[in-house]
């Protein structure tokens, strides 16, 4: 049953970055005693009166508190909630100790004066013009913001999109809800396609209103680079729009044509098939083109050498006999400006890329290292002996406006090398690789390496296997497996997977654990992580780590890192934790970093550990700096006890535990279970059922993204 409830703010516990859900202390009425509030809007401010809609709640952990539905801003009335609400910061220029002197002077109208008579606030002592002026203006902008939260609340909508609104549009904001709020997708950050489309129905808009066909045309094309395509055939585009909207896909074909014809959309003309892009893919990938070219012809010349003879005398002063690919990929490195090397586990990729090393080097070649992820550039740093970073630290990457990236390395800056050797190249999509040629200089040789077999990058593209596929750029691949049958299943079975054989058990190293059920399965890996992989001298934290196929059900990523967190780092007196949202970050916790953050310089992937929280704020310590996240920043992190194996990718642990169960059969697929399998050095444990092993073998339903990087490269007409 809906009560309402009424009072003063007195404090803001937590807040979402976005808006989206908040927790506070109110104090109602007369009352001395605080409660909990918490909601789906943006925070009111410290000070503020408020009217709340909701129900009280018995939380499990937290106990009594009012969940509100909505949230009412009510003008304070008594000179201590004006006070109160001035000394909150909420108006630029004043403080506590002003908010006093105003408060003394003006009494209950302080807040009627700073409106209506601002000129009257220079009899206060202390505000001079500019100060005037500061406080005349932030307390305008208060009230804008006010008037678009009500002018939502008026029609549906949750206020939690105001601030955003507002920051965008300032005091046209209302003016924009009303004649476009389609707008909103592309210009205002945080507000996508679907929140607008949701907007402009409250607001009264047609379903088949032009502004929303055109931006549904845009949402869907969006869609397609989250899918992994770099572009998307002109059908398909007009197919899922139409079923996004819910409209007939003749007036969508219309739309789509129309964009065309008036240059909003960046096509190309295939084989009788027009592909249509987003801006930003079409450019990264003919850069992508372009720059591969180049560098493959413009490479600066080695004058002089024997490559055969070079690799012969690396060879003898190493102790190694290589096989006759790794001898190639040496002397091809000598040779060409781009080489690509690939090649699954235990096939000599490292001890290729030392002999590649040691050879550029020995012709006075300054040799830059790079991989995706900071995982990947240990791991290399380890391997080569030198050293190594991301590719967005090699790029000294930073954040601009909005948190959007900025390279301080480019074609005017570029990077200071003379070859440049990526690792894990397979993780690496159209956006992030066209980023890295821009910086490669004229002349530089860049040596690509990675197994193509793995699963594809996150983002749009595969760039890897299309640079392969196009037969533009040499490749080396790297087939002879090194490391005996005996010495290591993990590497045996990672090329049965990949030839669809089902693995060979019965080794200590590849163990697969029949479940009855996916419960049983969770409870089973809770178990591994917490009691035998301990006792047998394993890390919990560091050695071990549980991967995924899919985010939810008992076995996903969500679930499985609650029970782990609850088992490895429970709750306990003087252990200081945050709760967030959807989960509670604690000390000790082993956590990732979900998104790119240019300014922290820390990046989608990461893995960090709690050192502490205080006062709202969590230090996280990761391989390479410690990162303050402060309130609202929280969602940037999550439990990483278990994660997806898109995100292990680039990554090595000594043991990998992996469910694999009936429910997960959307997922299971062969590149997925190999990529799995190649991140473990040490052991791999595999708990569920043969069915789902069987299903994810024989399941090769890679899909071939949409992309003409290939036949760019091979300079196959385009018209």
């Amino acid at each position: 049953m809906d009560n309402n409830l009424e009072g003063i703010v007195e404090n803001i516990t937590f807040q979402a970055a976005d808006g989206s859900f908040t927790v506070f202390r109110l104090k109602p009425g007369n009352e001395t005693a605080t409660v909990a509030v918490t909601g789906s809007f943006p925070p009111p401010l410290v000070g503020e009166q408020v009217k709340l809609t909701g129900e009280w709640v018995e939380h499990a952990r937290y106990g009594r508190q009012f969940k509100a539905a909505a949230c009412r801003r009510i003008q304070p009335t008594s000179e201590q909630g004006i006070e109160r609400f001035l000394a909150s910061g909420a108006v630029k220029g004043v403080g506590p100790a002003m908010a006093a002197r105003l408060i003394k002077h003006f009494g209950v109208r302080t807040l009627e004066i700073i409106e209506l008579y601002p000129h009257r606030l220079a009899e206060v002592e202390g505000i001079g013009s500019k100060k005037l002026e500061q406080i005349r203006q932030s307390y305008a902008e208060q009230a804008e913001l006010k008037e678009v939260m009500l002018f939502l609340e008026m029609h549906g909508v949750t206020s939690a999109y105001a601030v955003r609104i507002f920051a965008c549009y300032g005091s046209d904001s209302v003016a924009v809800l009303q004649t476009d709020p389609y707008r909103m997708a592309e210009e205002v950050k945080g507000i996508g396609f679907r929140i607008a489309d949701q907007i402009a129905g409250a607001l009264g808009f047609d379903r088949d209103h032009p502004s929303r066909l055109a931006a549904g045309v845009q949402f869907a094309l969006l869609m397609t680079g989250q899918a992994g395509h770099c572009c998307v055939p002109e059908e398909v585009l007009t197919e899922e729009t139409a079923k996004l909207l819910n409209i007939e896909q003749t007036e969508i074909a219309a739309v789509v044509r129309q964009q065309i014809e008036r240059g909003k959309l960046y096509t190309e003309d295939f084989h009788g098939v027009t592909l249509i892009y987003p801006r930003y893919l079409y450019r990264a990938e003919k850069l992508v083109t372009d720059r591969l070219l180049l560098l493959k012809e413009k490479a600066k010349p080695l004058e002089g050498i024997d490559p055969e003879a070079l690799v012969d005398q690396w060879e003898a002063a190493a102790g190694v006999t290589l096989a006759a690919a790794q001898r190639q990929a040496l002397a091809a490195a000598m040779t060409h400006g781009v080489l690509v090397l690939t090649g699954g586990p235990g096939t000599g990729k490292t001890t290729t890329v030392k002999g590649i090393l040691a050879l550029l080097e020995q012709q006075g070649l300054k040799i830059v290292l790079g991989a995706p992820t900071g995982r990947a550039a240990k791991r290399l740093a380890e391997t080569s002996g030198r050293g190594a970073m991301t590719i967005h630290r090699l790029l000294e990457a930073g954040g601009g406006a909005d948190d959007e990236p900025i390279f301080a390395r480019d074609e005017l800056n570029p990077l200071d090398a003379d070859a440049v050797i990526v690792d894990e190249t397979s993780m690496m999509d159209m956006l992030l690789t066209s980023y890295f040629l821009q910086a490669v200089p004229d002349g530089c040789r860049v040596v690509l390496v990675g197994d193509v077999d793995q699963l594809p990058a996150v983002g749009p593209g595969s760039v890897l296997k299309d640079i392969i596929r196009s037969g533009a750029i040499p490749v080396v691949r790297l087939t002879e497996v090194f490391r005996q049958a005996g010495e290591s299943m993990i590497v045996l079975n990672a090329h049965r997977i990949n030839r669809a054989r089902l693995p060979e058990f019965g080794s200590n190293d590849f163990q697969f654990r029949e479940m009855p059920d996916s419960e049983s399965a969770a409870k089973a890996i809770v178990e591994l992580c917490q009691t035998e992989l301990t006792q047998e001298g394993f890390d919990s934290w560091r050695d071990v780590q549980v991967l995924s196929p899919m985010h939810r059900q008992p076995c996903g990523v969500e679930n499985l890192n609650r029970l782990l967190q609850a088992a490895l780092n429970p709750p306990k007196d003087g252990k200081d934790y945050i709760q967030s949202v959807n989960q509670v970050l604690r000390e000790g916790d082993k956590v990732m970093q979900v998104r790119n953050n240019y300014t922290k310089r820390v990046f989608n992937g990461d893995i960090g550990y709690i050192l502490a929280i205080a006062d709202g704020k969590v230090l996280v310590r990761y391989p390479e700096d410690d990162v303050v996240y402060d309130k609202g920043e929280h969602d940037e992190l999550t439990l990483a006890y278990a994660m997806s194996v898109h995100k292990s990718q680039g990554s090595e642990y000594p043991v990998v535990v992996m469910p694999l169960t009936p429910g997960h059969h959307i997922m299971l697929q062969r590149n997925l279970l190999y990529t799995a399998v190649t991140r473990a050095k040490e052991r791999v444990i595999l708990l569920g059922t043969k069915a789902a092993l069987n299903t994810a073998v024989m399941s090769d339903r890679t899909r071939r993204r949409y992309s003409l990087l290939a036949e760019r490269l091979q300079g196959e007409a385009l018209c």
